[in-house]
């Protein structure tokens, strides 16, 4: 018994330590078992304390009666599945007939502090079918991504979600984004992030970073286009306008409407184009929107006007051309002038770091979700990198990408340097790199050591 109790003690100090320390070890060690034990016994009293039970129905009473048994209780949500992740636990519950997936959703916060999870969401995966996500520890603190994802063309992994889930962007679904974020809000490592990962498609890069290209000018051998002034970057918008221009009249060439030709195979964008046709996507980054929009004189006002001409252009008609928009910011009102507004309304997915007011968050989320404005406001300044993600379609998480300092995206950068397009509409922007240093390799034979 004494070697016994010894070996329980050191397993539950082993315990406590992983869970002050490294919360993703105890989950996948001990919590999970526990947390699901505790999920499967106390299931039913707490969907009942929680109003999420119906009533038996009308024969069941009826049956008792007759059988002079006891009334049957109120029946909670069936389980259909329990599943354990490398975060949390995913509980999918067929609702009975009555309940609305909106109850569930409003006692997230009751069922969290019930099965004694870091956090609760649930999602409706059909008419009747409801998704519960349990957290078991806070995945933000310290963001993991997952060794595998799901990564597609057009769609990388950025972040990390509270619910444990991968934040991608997905360009297919969502062509243009906004990001806002103050000063040290983590929003450069949220850019980086997404360069990193863009790098390693077949995906032409292009940047306006008017810091002087701080932010961007380091991952250039990447890159295929780069403007460090409002000046180049007038000049290099007009040519994208161009070269979407050029690639309409190649969808329009390629369209082959005849009767024969089945109405899936009508190009219509370049995803529908034959492979060996089909023009690079390109991905425009814009480090800092309100330099291009800013202006001090007439001259200056002519060109401010001629830029966000450009871009309105290419957010409303460069999808079908495979141009897509990733515009940052500090702020994206309307004080910035004519044109704004129709610019912020093309771009559906929004992101919103730590802001400085309430005002600059609802140019983020104001149109979408006053929810979203809420939780934006509410990022601590200690959380860097901390940010709320939304669409048109009123849902938002809250996301949090790794950290991925200037070197590791510039190692990431040139090791795909192979992979940048050369865009002939877009060759005086090229930046000029020297080329990478090769490993240096000995001609002379080494002598053998003598005693």
């Amino acid at each position: 018994m004494t070697w016994l109790t010894v070996a329980l003690a050191l397993v539950v100090a082993a315990a406590g330590l992983l869970r002050w320390r490294r919360p993703a070890w105890y989950w996948l060690t001990f919590g999970v078992f526990l947390a699901t034990l505790r999920v499967l016994i106390r299931y039913a009293s707490v969907m009942d304390a929680c109003g999420l039970t119906v009533p038996p129905s009308r024969w069941r009473l009826a049956l008792a009666r007759m059988t002079d048994r006891p009334a049957p209780e109120s029946r909670p949500p069936r389980i259909l599945r329990v599943r354990p992740t490398r975060t949390g636990l995913v509980l999918r519950l067929k609702l009975r007939p009555g309940q609305d997936a909106f109850d569930l959703a409003a006692a997230s916060d009751r069922l969290r502090h019930s099965f004694g999870m870091y956090g609760v969401t649930s999602r409706e995966v059909r008419s009747g079918v409801v998704e519960l996500r349990m957290t078991g520890y806070d995945v933000l603190k310290r963001v993991q991504m997952p060794a595998r994802t799901d990564t597609r063309p057009m769609r990388v992994p950025v972040a990390l979600r509270a619910d444990g889930s991968v934040h991608y962007r997905d360009y297919r679904g969502v062509p243009h984004a906004l990001t806002l974020g103050a000063t040290e809000s983590g929003k450069s490592v949220y850019q980086r992030n997404l360069v990193a990962a863009l790098a390693r498609q077949q995906v032409a890069l292009v940047g306006i970073d008017c810091k002087q290209g701080v932010e961007l000018f380091p991952l250039a051998r990447r890159f295929s286009a780069l403007a460090d002034n409002p000046d180049t970057a007038a000049e290099l918008l007009d040519a994208l306008v161009a070269h979407m221009e050029d690639v309409y009249q190649l969808i329009r060439a390629e369209q082959r409407i005849t009767a024969d030709v089945p109405d899936a195979e009508i190009a219509a964008d370049i995803w529908s184009l034959p492979e060996d046709l089909r023009p690079v996507p390109i991905v425009v980054l814009v480090d800092e929107v309100a330099e291009l929009a800013l202006f001090a004189n007439k001259e200056q006002e002519k060109r401010r006007d001629r830029i966000i001409t450009a871009l309105v252009r290419l957010a409303q008609l460069g999808r079908a051309a495979g141009i897509y928009l990733e515009i940052c910011g500090q702020r994206f009102g309307s004080e910035l002038g004519k044109g704004i507004t129709m610019l912020r309304a093309q771009l559906t997915g929004r992101t919103a770091h730590r802001v400085n007011d309430e005002t600059s968050a609802n140019m983020a989320f104001g149109d979408i979700s006053p929810d979203a404005v809420l939780a934006a406001i509410q990022i601590p300044a200690e959380t860097q990198g901390l940010a709320i993600a939304g669409d048109s379609t009123g849902g938002w998480h809250r996301i949090r990408a790794p950290h991925t300092s200037m070197r590791q995206a510039v190692n990431i950068c040139n090791k795909h340097a192979d992979r940048t397009p050369a865009l002939p509409a877009l060759a005086p922007f090229r930046p000029a790199v020297t080329p990478l240093p090769l490993p240096r390799v000995s001609l002379s034979k080494p002598a053998p050591a003598t005693a």
